[in-house]
């Protein structure tokens, strides 16, 4: 306590423009430096264990335009109720608000982090807190902002509560055991990114007016729970992106507005079941499952799909493959019944591609969905189609209703 005040007096007694390293270089390891409201000199950098706590609002460490604005080379740091400001714009420097290089034990949290070119850069850090912060970029054109975080071969370490906002991506890169909980994604390019890195927990997260909400490309072992995905931006906006992945679990999660909801691209060779996508809400996107290639080794139950355009797309033909679990979904274009009355369908619930269905494969014939023309084609081609339709995908266990 003694050594927090003298601390605390000493950094009154200077300049703000200059004092914040000085205090750092003098500082113990593990003192805590006080800041009271004012503008501080950025550009610094923390070499021990170390906190730095804004005392009151309006606490803002403020960077020089060029390189990062804190610099943390040291475990043990903690970082909170900062406004942490305008770093450099050299994207090959990864000039960020913080960077934290091979540290453990670390905690940001309660900062605000705006005019940045990055946001926090997170090289090799492990068992650290990145918790209720807000982070938004420079006014760059999308594809020239910096990743919101841009966390690289970094393990254990768990993203919460934070709001992401008009920022590039957030970027996992041979990252794993994370869990990403509860934080709030809008108006990026791609909400999430995942690549090559396993068994990461990703739940109770909300996607908004994002490009893309989730991108995974070659992950396994990972958990996508209790999200809501909410209208992705433009034409070819997509709610998840799940591309050859393994042991994937998609479960509870409201995925709703979207152009298309769900992309999935299998692995080549791959056996078994790697796709568990159960008891999430479809509702009112143009597309719900569209597979690249084959539709295989897929297990889809307790699912709503309701609202949609088009509930399966598949963009190269193939072989159908049995190998799907498809039970106990509600479809909303369903046309069965239920003779005894025990809620499931009496008969599957089969979806084909027909030959004359030339709106799957044209955004612009879309535009012209359920009018007159088209609903007379679609009556037409199921009534009597002129070759055989390929058959997608079969529900053997239809939901007749909506469970409470």
């Amino acid at each position: 306590m003694i050594k927090t005040l003298l601390l605390f007096f000493a950094l009154i007694m200077l300049s703000y423009a200059g004092i914040l390293q000085e205090s750092i270089d003098k500082a113990p390891a593990g003192a805590t430096i006080k800041l009271p409201a004012g503008i501080y000199k950025g550009n610094i950098v923390i070499n021990k264990p170390l906190t730095i706590l804004g005392k009151e609002k309006d606490v803002v460490i403020k960077g020089d335009g060029n390189g990062t604005v804190i610099t943390v080379n040291s475990s043990h740091v903690v970082l909170k109720n900062l406004h942490i400001t305008h770093s450099g714009e050299r994207m090959e420097n990864l000039d960020a608000a913080i960077a934290m290089h091979h540290v453990k034990k670390c905690e940001i949290s309660h900062c605000k982090i705006t005019g940045t070119l990055y946001g926090i850069d997170m090289n090799m850090v492990e068992d650290s807190l990145i918790a209720n912060n807000y982070i938004r970029s420079k006014k760059n054109d999308i594809s020239l902002r910096g990743d919101a975080l841009k966390i690289w071969y970094a393990r254990h370490n768990i993203i919460k509560n934070n709001t992401i906002a008009f920022t590039r991506d957030v970027t996992l890169t041979y990252s794993g055991h994370n869990i990403i909980e509860g934080n709030t994604f809008l108006h990026n390019r791609f909400g999430l990114h995942l690549s090559m890195s396993h068994h990461n927990s990703i739940k109770n997260n909300t996607f908004k007016y994002n490009s893309v909400g989730i991108l995974m490309m070659g992950i396994k072992d990972t958990n996508v729970s209790y999200n809501r995905i909410l209208s992705s931006k433009g034409a070819a906006g997509i709610a998840v992106v799940a591309d050859k992945v393994s042991n994937f679990h998609f479960n509870h999660n409201i995925v709703k507005y979207n152009a298309r909801a769900l992309y999935i691209d299998e692995k080549e060779n791959e056996k078994g079941t790697q796709r568990f996508i159960n008891h999430n809400q479809f509702l009112f996107n143009m597309e719900v499952f569209h597979f690249h290639s084959s539709i295989q080794n897929n297990m889809i139950t307790h699912n709503i799909i309701k609202g949609n355009i088009e509930d399966v797309l598949q963009d190269l033909r193939s072989k159908p493959n049995q190998n799907n679990t498809v039970t106990y979904n509600y479809w909303d274009r369903y046309e069965g019944f239920d003779r005894n009355n025990d809620n499931i369908g009496d008969t599957p619930h089969r979806i084909f591609l027909y030959a004359d269905q030339l709106w799957k494969y044209d955004n612009k014939l879309k535009f012209f969905y359920n009018s007159p023309i088209m609903s007379v084609l679609n009556l037409l081609s199921q009534i009597a189609p002129f070759i055989e339709p390929v058959l997608l995908l079969q529900d053997t266990k239809p939901v007749m209703q909506i469970p409470n």
